[in-house]
């Protein structure tokens, strides 16, 4: 593996990477994508591969802009149109239904999920490419999602390439929303806030039922078990004196914890970075203290309770 800064030198070896049906890690401002032309059979095995990803699980599609987008869907509805004017480039992925012609990349039941991300390195290597790039977290599949070069040296060893753009900003993945038919659907809450979405939209129907392993879906993320650390994760509404000599993850001050208090945003952006923290410590729990059961918590309440999976 060799990591490099995001010049031009650094953007050149990438592109010609990707170009050859390589693979390559870079990164966005939710976490870092494991990167693959789109629609080539051999460059989309080789992300399954990497990450040991199980098939069924789907891949978002990062493109350039919205034109890049309209390319790859067979049906652009007006709502897709007011989100990506409000939210793209961002942390926002579309589904949408599927360009008839475009195989590879994509969902089962005929959509395809894409976003246009908001990182100055990832931008300019969609234009270095000229590719669309699906790009899953640069990660073994049901671990802890990277949020910087060094979280995917240890996690894939075998990638060829890292662009180092240095820390992410959000640290949690995109919100994903289907507005393929009927009205839009929360699949995945990440970071962009539901709010924020019906302030464009108006209402967002939510999630009616777990998706089993082993079946089709729309969207990544939707595994009862994911973004796990290699530690046995717990959730608990207070941290019990008792248990203070295990990995500690809490709201408030607690001697030996990783303190990431009370404000959502933050919290979410420092969490995976906290979980490896105590990861690479060697802990074999970590006790996280359950936050707030709010809608500005629910992207992160998501994640803990997949990582919390049994």
């Amino acid at each position: 593996m060799t990591v490099v800064p995001p010049d031009e030198a650094g953007l050149r070896r990438a592109a010609d990477l990707l170009r050859a049906d390589s693979v390559v890690a870079f990164p966005t401002e939710t976490v870092y994508g494991l990167g693959a032309h789109a629609f080539s059979e051999k460059a989309v095995a080789e992300i399954y591969r990497l990450k040991n990803r199980p098939s069924w699980n789907p891949l978002i599609v990062h493109v350039a802009g919205v034109a890049e987008a309209r390319k790859l869907a067979a049906e652009w509805p007006d709502v897709a149109d007011d989100l990506a004017a409000r939210f793209w480039p961002g942390p926002l992925t579309l589904v949408v239904r599927r360009a008839p012609h475009l195989t590879v990349a994509g969902a089962a039941n005929d959509t395809i999920a894409i976003r246009v991300p908001a990182h100055e390195v990832a931008l300019r290597l969609l234009e270095a490419t000229g590719l669309p790039l699906a790009a899953p977290s640069a990660n073994r599949s049901e671990g802890l999602s990277p949020t910087t070069a060094e979280h995917v040296v240890r996690g894939l060893p075998d990638v060829p390439l890292v662009l180092d753009g240095g820390p992410c900003r959000w640290g949690i993945e995109s919100t994903v929303l289907d507005v393929a038919a009927g009205a839009p659907r929360l699949l995945r809450p990440g970071a962009l806030s539901l709010r924020a979405i019906r302030e464009v939209i108006g209402r967002v129907a939510l999630p009616s039922e777990q998706v089993a392993d082993g079946s089709a879906r729309p969207s990544p993320g939707m595994s009862k078990r994911h973004y796990a650390p290699r530690a046995r994760l717990v959730l608990a509404d207070t941290i019990p004196e008792r248990e203070r000599t295990s990995g500690l993850v809490t709201l408030d001050d607690v001697e030996g914890a990783e303190v990431l208090g009370h404000d959502p945003a933050e919290y979410a952006a420092d969490l995976y970075a906290a979980l490896h923290r105590l990861d690479d410590r060697g802990v074999a729990t970590i006790i996280v203290q359950r936050p707030p059961a709010t809608e500005e918590w629910l992207a992160v309440h998501d994640r803990l309770n997949r990582a919390a999976a049994r």
